[in-house]
């Protein structure tokens, strides 16, 4: 239930999208540069909200996407003096630090912290990620406000059953531990040993030893590019999606490590078009209860198999209200995953295909585990990137090895 109802504005989407273009592309740039600027003022919470919707082309127009992708590291820089308590909280007074050179220049700035190029004493190059001054404060006010929308959209009839209080607990919980960089340098080191083993992803190294209270340093990354379609041949752009999609499904699949945040500001390509995941901040360990019953879940989806992936729902589900039955919801779900299985990348949308179970779900009064909303979240996001590299690739067909692996492995 929960990965469905996080995609289940797609219809209030579509409303913004109709507001955007009704008078004209003049007006709708001018609407979505207001929109853009309103989700940088309103918090880190919303922002992500912003950077996710920026990779879908299936729901907004190119001019809105382009004012949204501002929100990847455009974000107003904090000031010196801000950086400079940041950095003698951690290390003392400047004659301590670690660095011979630090740029007070971020080389890229997000909602939650900046990213600066500094030298080491022993010539090293490093990525210094500082946490901005005050922002715990933002983001407790942020995860207030979307438990308060939460308790708010409860009192809506069709909605008075459905657990909102377990899912955006779940995702507030989450959106706040980005603020932990100890976890996040965990996270960075976890996903360098779960991804070692594939020769085309790179992660950088965290500097262990420099790490501390808000401040993360790690491997400067050189000569990176983002993922732009129009710049790769037609054959490049195939095999750059099939990589991104074998990276996150083996995290997704394999390893229970979920990156909810693969937008194209933390992904990149370097000289050798190898995938590079740059930030961590936003990753989730899945109880391996909810890894396999999701992995079974995709699994079956891919395979046609309905009436399995509605069993695999029920055995999963956190309650039920016995408004519906059963039976029908198993008709229902066969009926849904029939009409999808087989899909290309360019015709499934999982946005709408997430929609439709919701409300399956909804009538039915039988929702999954609220941890699901983590691995749909990371699948939102990667999907709206592969459609915009090669529309043919086949995006439930390139999970199949993956799954039929991590389930032979137990």
């Amino acid at each position: 239930m929960a990965l469905s109802l996080a995609c289940s504005g797609a219809a209030g989407v579509e409303a913004v999208r109709r507001r955007a273009t009704a008078g004209g592309r003049t007006t709708g740039r001018s609407l979505a540069e207001r929109v853009t600027g309103l989700l940088g003022v309103l918090g880190p919470s919303f922002v992500k909200g912003g950077q996710i919707l920026s990779t879908r082309q299936d729901l907004l127009p190119e001019h809105w996407r382009a004012e949204l992708r501002r929100l990847y590291d455009d974000v107003p820089p904090p000031s010196r003096r801000s950086i400079g308590h940041a950095l003698r909280r951690a290390y003392g007074e400047r004659e301590s630090w670690p660095f011979t050179e630090f740029d007070p220049r971020p080389t890229a700035c997000g909602s939650i912290a900046s990213v600066h190029r500094a030298v080491l004493a022993d010539g090293r190059v490093v990525a210094v990620k500082v946490r901005r001054m005050d922002i715990e404060r933002t983001m407790g006010l942020d995860s207030e406000l979307l438990r308060g929308l939460a308790r708010a959209l409860r009192r809506v009839p069709a909605l008075k059953r459905v657990p909102l209080d377990d899912l955006v607990g779940q995702v507030a919980d989450a959106m706040v531990r980005q603020l932990d960089f100890t976890a996040e340098h965990q996270a960075l080191k976890t996903l360098r040993r779960n991804l070692g083993g594939l020769p085309f992803v790179r992660v950088p190294e965290p500097v262990d030893d420099l790490c501390a209270d808000g401040v993360l340093v790690m491997e400067y990354l050189p000569g990176l590019a983002p993922f732009r379609p129009d710049s790769l041949s037609p054959d490049r752009r195939r095999e750059i999606a099939t990589r991104t999609l074998q990276v996150v499904y083996r995290m997704l699949f394999t390893d229970g490590v979920v990156h909810c945040d693969l937008h194209p500001g933390n992904l990149y390509l370097d000289r050798d078009l190898d995938v590079v995941i740059l930030d961590a901040g936003f990753v989730v360990e899945l109880p391996d209860r909810v890894r396999r019953l999701f992995s079974a879940f995709f699994a079956n989806m891919v395979l046609g198999r309905g009436r399995r992936c509605a069993d695999i729902v029920i055995e999963s589900a956190s309650s039920w209200t016995g408004d519906g039955s059963l039976d029908g919801f198993r008709r229902e779900m066969a009926e849904l995953v029939e009409r999808e299985t087989g899909a290309r990348s360019g015709d499934f949308e999982l946005a709408v295909f997430a929609t439709r179970l919701f409300d399956l779900q909804r009538r039915h009064g039988l929702y999954a585990a609220p941890e699901f909303v983590f691995p749909l979240l990371s699948l939102l996001v990667v999907e709206g990137m592969i459609k915009s590299l090669a529309s043919d690739v086949d995006f439930q067909a390139e999970a199949l090895p993956i799954l039929l692996a991590s389930r032979a492995a137990g």
